[in-house]
């Protein structure tokens, strides 16, 4: 009788452990610091910037997400046929978008993207010119790579047809941070509102963007020295047609850009600008 007492209790004892060290492990993973989460395998951020810049309220967004959860494309007016660009918010609603960013820079047709840029079968344009900058996407069938990757053209090995090999989508622009994770730019007069996209050093997507203005010098070094593990980032748009919005879940956010030395300098502009190409993301 003793005997049988003792193992039952040694039994429950094993059995309550067991479930406390299960329930341990059941527990999801704390947030980041600094992370707001909107949706799984998307979070917000705010950097403040430890060199304030000389208009608006120096804070940075950074909008992380898993290519894994997070499926990206370009989209343009070159290829829905529209006789003029939308909004970033006008896209996302046009094409249900979770978030949409400026795909780049654009030539005075108000069209054409400047470099290289590819969405599937659609090409864009392609020019590949001297930008040292692409971000690919969309992996072929077949090919085992990263989801999402920006490579740097003027690496070791690098070049766009071997880009093109293994993914059916890339988009080439001017390049901010080189991997794995240097300042490219010298320090300028010139300051804008940027919008830029990133790769972190775990693979995730960085879609960043101040309205306040500061030279791209600078701007990288607060991404840098912002502990986001920023490892590579390419511009996509500066000014007051710099661009980022955000809706998914309870969240909306729709900002846009406005200072651009010797363009527009001042901090007046109230709504966003029309643009004819950008990137957006859909949940897989």
């Amino acid at each position: 009788m003793e005997r049988r007492v003792f193992q039952s209790v040694i039994g429950l004892l094993f059995v309550v452990a067991l479930a406390g060290v299960l329930g341990v492990i059941a527990q999801p993973s704390p947030p980041e610091p600094g992370w707001q989460s909107l949706a799984p395998g998307m979070e917000l951020r705010y950097i403040q910037a430890r060199q304030p810049s000389p208009v608006g309220d120096s804070r940075i967004a950074v909008l992380r997400m898993d290519p894994a959860r997070w499926h990206l494309e370009a989209i343009g007016i070159a290829q829905t046929g529209e006789a003029a660009g939308h909004t970033g918010r006008e896209w996302a609603e046009k094409h249900k978008y979770a978030a949409v960013i400026n795909a780049g820079m654009f030539e005075t047709d108000q069209v054409s993207h400047l470099g290289y840029m590819r969405n599937g079968a659609h090409v864009y344009s392609s020019r590949v010119n001297q930008y040292q900058s692409v971000i690919a996407f969309d992996p072929r069938e077949g090919k085992h790579v990263p989801a999402f990757r920006i490579f740097d053209l003027d690496a070791p090995g690098i070049a766009m047809p071997a880009i093109l090999a293994d993914y059916a989508s890339a988009v080439q622009n001017l390049r901010l941070i080189k991997h794995p994770g240097t300042n490219q730019w010298g320090q300028q007069t010139r300051q804008w509102s940027e919008a830029a996209v990133g790769e972190d050093s775990a693979g995730n997507m960085l879609f960043i963007y101040s309205r306040s203005p500061f030279s791209m010098h600078d701007f990288n070094q607060e991404l840098l020295q912002a502990g986001i593990s920023v490892v590579a980032a390419q511009h996509m748009e500066g000014g007051p047609e710099a661009q980022l919005y955000v809706h998914v879940g309870g969240t909306q956010l729709e900002m846009f850009g406005s200072f651009e030395t010797s363009f527009k300098e001042d901090d007046r502009n109230s709504a966003a600008w029309p643009v004819p190409n950008v990137l957006g993301v859909r949940a897989r």
